[in-house]
């Protein structure tokens, strides 16, 4: 594998694993009643979408391994550009159903 696509891998990693640790133990309630931590998961969000967006050019064969990336990406494009349309149930959705197994599927990399 090549060491950029090495990398984006690794940021993904990184920030679903940064997600997982800023949610852990929490609800949809607690999450949204706190900015701070809404602010920063959906952070952790916009660098995985752009890991994945800059993965998708170099190594578009992953988005096929797994079709979350292009959710993802949009998801990151949602939150940039449309800050103000970001719905908190989206995210939870996001957090709990799709997160988890992201981040099994990223660890299988052995980065």
């Amino acid at each position: 594998m090549q060491a950029k696509a090495q990398k984006y891998l690794f940021d993904a990693l990184c920030a679903c694993e940064a997600i997982v640790e800023f949610t852990d133990g929490r609800s949809l309630a607690d999450y949204s009643a706190d900015l701070l931590r809404r602010s920063a998961v959906e952070r952790q969000f916009e660098i995985l979408g752009e890991a994945f967006g800059r993965l998708d050019n170099i190594a578009p064969e992953h988005r096929s391994q797994n079709p979350d990336i292009g959710k993802i990406i949009g998801m990151r494009n949602r939150i940039i550009h449309g800050y103000d349309t970001v719905d908190d149930n989206i995210v939870w959705d996001a957090v709990i159903n799709h997160v988890p197994p992201l981040l099994e599927w990223l660890q299988a990399f052995d980065l």
